[in-house]
């Protein structure tokens, strides 16, 4: 089957009952807007981000999945820097978007008023918990940092043998790296029986030997990381170096590397070489390294428009796909009710999204579900690991127990 036909079949099954009824009187064009890190620090995750985004979009319009409608989404880069988002959302409002993507915790949390204010509907590329304290227009593509890192918990304690397994935490310097640590000291609180020996944060420093022996003298076993890629790369290839990194999970006298959404994926096999084999990773997103009609349908797009290897293979780029499908979803299934496509209609459609009517994306291992209480979208997550230079997966698709225990 050829790579246009494929993907007509994997994105657009759920669509087709809609087309016999809905007549066009005119072209409608909906705006929205995308202000992420392109370049500056996290490109590594918001470039390919970005590319899914404009790809699924592209798709959108091409397959006329909205009939003779079309999406236009404008997508600006920031750099990380929260002046320039701030100013690129402000600009977004004159061009009257009616569905808004943004990306950084720190952008996140400084525009949460605004978002409130503006009453628009709002998907972030932070995952972080915090994002929906006091905020009711903030939706999280899928679990929290937090829930991913109490899952990685949940399987040191439930893996681990011969008493309590002893974790450090490593972190990065910001609110999108604090964010989980508490979370996850509430969940041993609560009765998840690990100890966490330290929490580190980590600078610019591109040699991790006296960390890492301290945490080995420490008698740390398991590593939890919350940062992203690079410096996980340099960590564990100082770990190899010094012949601490656990062949085997739990391989006493060794650690044991284990990290959320961001540390991961295909990239980190690349920064990190053979230092990432037996890595522990989790998120919501498929990963392309494993067959299936998600992957069939990330590789199809992205060679559709012209991507290279590796962003086609780039969870991250999956990401940017998914936070671009659910708002297509909700244009969609607004204009099914025949109701104007507004920004209060979208967050109606948010808040509607679960039960019969959650939405089932190819992107995840899980469907994304919201309501006016539950704003983080994919609950379930998957547990990978790399085994000869390959995420494979780990059991099956789970949700974590504490993260309802500590609520």
């Amino acid at each position: 089957m050829g790579n246009r036909k494929r993907m007509a079949v994997v994105f657009s099954l759920t669509f087709m009952v809609f087309f016999a009824f809905t007549v066009q009187v005119q072209a409608e064009t909906y705006k929205l807007g995308l202000s992420l890190a392109i370049t500056g620090p996290t490109s590594d995750a918001g470039d390919p981000y970005s590319k899914g985004v404009e790809d699924y979009f592209h798709y959108v319009n091409d397959m006329k999945i909205l009939g003779n409608d079309k999406i236009e989404c404008t997508i600006r880069d920031d750099q990380y820097k929260t002046d320039v988002t701030k100013r690129n959302f402000e600009d977004f409002l004159d061009q009257d978007i009616v569905f808004y993507l943004n990306y950084s915790t720190g952008s996140t949390l400084a525009l949460k008023k605004d978002f409130d204010e503006e009453k628009m509907p709002t998907i972030p590329a932070s995952f972080h918990a915090g994002n929906l304290e006091g905020s009711s227009y903030i939706f999280l593509p899928i679990a929290s940092y937090s829930a991913q890192a109490i899952g990685l918990a949940e399987y040191i304690v439930k893996h681990h043998e011969g008493g309590t397994p002893k974790v450090a935490m490593y972190i990065h310097p910001s609110a999108f790296g604090r964010g989980p640590v508490s979370d996850v000291e509430k969940a041993v609180a609560a009765g998840l029986d690990m100890e966490i020996v330290e929490v580190v944060e980590h600078g610019k420093d591109l040699d991790n030997t006296a960390t890492l022996q301290r945490l080995k003298s420490k008698g740390v076993q398991y590593v939890i990381s919350q940062t992203i890629q690079s410096p996980v790369a340099t960590l564990l290839k100082d770990a190899s170096r010094l012949d601490l990194v656990a062949t085997a999970f739990g391989e006493k006298g060794k650690i044991t590397f284990t990290g959320c959404h961001y540390t991961g994926g295909n990239d980190l096999v690349s920064l990190a070489g053979p230092a990432a084999e037996n890595f522990y990773w989790t998120t919501s997103y498929i990963v392309t390294s494993e067959p299936g009609v998600g992957t069939d349908a990330q590789i199809a797009l992205a060679e559709k428009y012209g991507r290279d290897d590796k962003a086609a293979n780039s969870h991250n780029y999956a990401n940017g796909v998914m936070v671009a499908q659910v708002a297509a979803e909700c244009i969609l299934r607004a204009k099914a009710k025949g109701v104007k496509i507004t920004k209060e209609n979208l967050y109606a459609e948010l808040l509607a999204m679960n039960g019969m009517n959650a939405f089932y994306p190819v992107t995840t291992v899980g469907p994304v579900t919201y309501s006016k209480t539950d704003r983080a979208g994919v609950d379930t997550l998957q547990l990978y690991a790399v085994k000869d230079g390959v995420f494979h997966s780990v059991g099956a698709p789970f949700i974590p127990e504490y993260t309802g225990k500590i609520q």
